[in-house]
């Protein structure tokens, strides 16, 4: 399975394990170990888990904070990029209207300041909703 075809995190499930792990850490009936099998999840979690619990109580699990680095594209920048790429590449000096990854990463720079390597480009179009297009 790719990254791609992998399903999207379920939050709410995830929070709702925690708070039953918070349960758990009240009743003070289970071992860590024990509570790990018991939520189908690993060891380092739970005890990741407890040490939290213990500062901040059963609130502190709730929210497990934002996953994965933040974009550097804000919005607005996305839809900036947008409306630069239905322009066509002919708009900014290129000699064909066929964007590459390397065009686009260059338009990116040009239009934000914010540098992608090529590589990274692909994902960056595919969550704007852009799709592969081959010439003939």
């Amino acid at each position: 399975m790719s990254a791609l075809d992998a399903p999207l995190r379920d939050f709410s499930a995830m929070k709702a394990r925690r708070l039953r792990a918070a349960e758990r850490f009240s009743a003070g009936e289970m071992t860590q170990a024990a509570i790990a099998r018991e939520l189908e999840t690993s060891r380092q979690s739970v005890s990741r888990w407890y040490r939290q619990w213990q500062r901040g109580g059963a609130r502190s699990l709730e929210g497990a904070g934002r996953a994965g680095r933040k974009p550097r594209l804000n919005e607005g920048q996305r839809r900036g990029l947008a409306a630069a790429l239905r322009r066509g590449a002919r708009a900014y000096g290129f000699g064909s209207d066929r964007w590459t990854l390397d065009r686009v990463s260059a338009l990116i720079e040009q239009l934000t300041g914010v540098v992608y390597h090529r590589g990274h480009v692909w994902r960056i179009l595919r969550e704007m909703g852009w799709t592969l297009q081959r010439g003939r």
